[in-house]
């Protein structure tokens, strides 16, 4: 584990940054010392790896946290699609370089302005934010949070106590299918329809599968509920949509 201050200078980004990743829930630590300073574990450095190149690509914080939250989100193809915007870039930073070098040997007479056309670049980074998080749920959540991150935040955090409950039936080894697992998933449910979007049975599987496939919602889950509780949610989910 790694204090903000180590991260910050591991990094190159400020304290003020990664507390302000924290506030808005971007990036929070996955742990906090008993004197309450924040602890990043390499999870939590590998999502800030991605928030970086994302920020490299001017994405907006607020379609990065989409992006990285979405149910859907898969590291390969993010990186995939990370390296062929990063090119794209290098191919547009080349263009300007060749007209700011014809500019010096030619001067004035070298008119063209075919090198400040970011179109392309503009296109495959607009497909890239389309791809993550574009649906009806999220569209309600945006509408719903949108320019308020701390109360976003806040209501992420209360989601969280919805699953200790999971983490204490893991521990006793309950059945994922009994009435107690399945009035806590209702629970949660009726939450995220309240706090977020419409969450119908169909929207709840899906995220019934990222709570146990072992990414960044398994490892939130576990630990704020305890180990085991997200892989015993995704297991009282699929029991609860049939």
């Amino acid at each position: 584990m790694r204090t903000v201050r180590e991260v910050s200078k591991m990094a190159g980004v400020s304290v003020r940054t990664l507390h302000h990743y924290d506030q808005i829930g971007l990036l929070r630590p996955s742990a906090r010392s008993e004197a309450g300073y924040r602890l990043y574990d390499d999870a939590d450095l590998l999502r800030l790896q991605h928030i970086m190149l994302f920020r490299e690509l001017e994405f907006p914080l607020a379609d990065i946290r989409r992006i990285l939250d979405s149910p859907a989100f898969d590291q390969a193809r993010a990186l995939q699609q990370q390296i062929e915007l990063l090119e794209l870039r290098r191919e547009h930073i080349s263009d300007l370089i060749g007209l700011a070098k014809d500019l010096q040997a030619k001067g004035v007479g070298a008119m063209s302005f075919e090198a400040f056309d970011t179109s392309k670049l503009d296109a495959y980074a607009a497909e890239a934010k389309a791809s993550w998080g574009d649906t009806p749920q999220w569209a309600e959540y945006e509408q719903r949070w949108g320019g308020k991150p701390r109360e976003a935040a806040a209501a992420g955090a209360r989601i969280m106590e919805l699953f200790v409950p999971f983490g204490r039936m893991a521990a006793e080894g309950a059945d994922p299918g009994c009435d107690e697992a399945q009035a806590q998933v209702k629970a949660l449910q009726d939450f995220i329809t309240a706090n977020f979007y419409s969450c119908s049975n169909e929207v709840l599987a899906q995220l019934g599968q990222a709570y146990g496939c072992g990414g960044d919602f398994t490892r939130n889950i576990n630990a704020a509920a305890g180990p085991g509780a997200g892989e015993f949610a995704a297991a009282a989910v699929a029991a609860y949509c049939g």
